[in-house]
């Protein structure tokens, strides 16, 4: 019967032999260089795990992830010293406005100023400092509230003023 099949089909019965016979020695080979791959790669895969000297994979990934915790909170510590500082940075001064000028025309030259000192919200001081070679030095504060003083204003303050005023903080 099964030689049967064979001639219906034309094929010779020891020509299938040999045909199945280099199958299975091509699949043998296969399977030899298979095995001596996985080996090769058991070996990698212990020479891994193992780690150097001696330390496990499981140990050092355990250690890194202590780092990143201690990380985690330094960045954490960072970031509310940050906001504080930001918080701080409104209400230092951070516009400037200088206007050196001579206060009483007199020989002694330039030594009188004005100083403008501005907070980000444009909140500070108008130093006035006027100089006489006579009379001494004489200096006084006036406020600024949103950028405008409800005292009347010299030429030199105001100019003073409108350079606080121009040097804008970019946030």
């Amino acid at each position: 019967m099964e030689l049967e099949v064979f001639n219906m089909i034309g094929i010779p019965m020891d020509w299938f032999l040999i045909g199945t016979m280099a199958v299975v020695i091509i699949l043998l080979i296969m399977l030899i260089c298979t095995m001596v791959k996985l080996s090769k790669l058991k070996k990698s895969y212990k020479a891994f795990m193992s780690g150097k000297d001696g330390q496990s994979l499981e140990e050092a990934i355990i250690r890194k992830f202590s780092l990143i915790d201690i990380l985690d909170e330094s960045v954490k510590d960072i970031y509310a010293r940050i906001k504080s500082i930001d918080e701080n940075l409104l209400y230092t001064y951070q516009k400037m406005g200088f206007k050196k000028y001579d206060a009483f025309k007199e020989v002694g030259g330039r030594m009188s100023f004005v100083l403008v000192l501005l907070t980000k919200d444009n909140n500070g001081i108008i130093l006035n400092c006027m100089h006489s070679n006579a009379d001494g030095c004489y200096t006084y504060a006036k406020r600024v509230e949103n950028g405008a003083c409800s005292l009347a204003l010299s030429s030199e303050e105001q100019a003073a003023l409108d350079q606080a005023l121009s040097n804008k903080k970019e946030s």
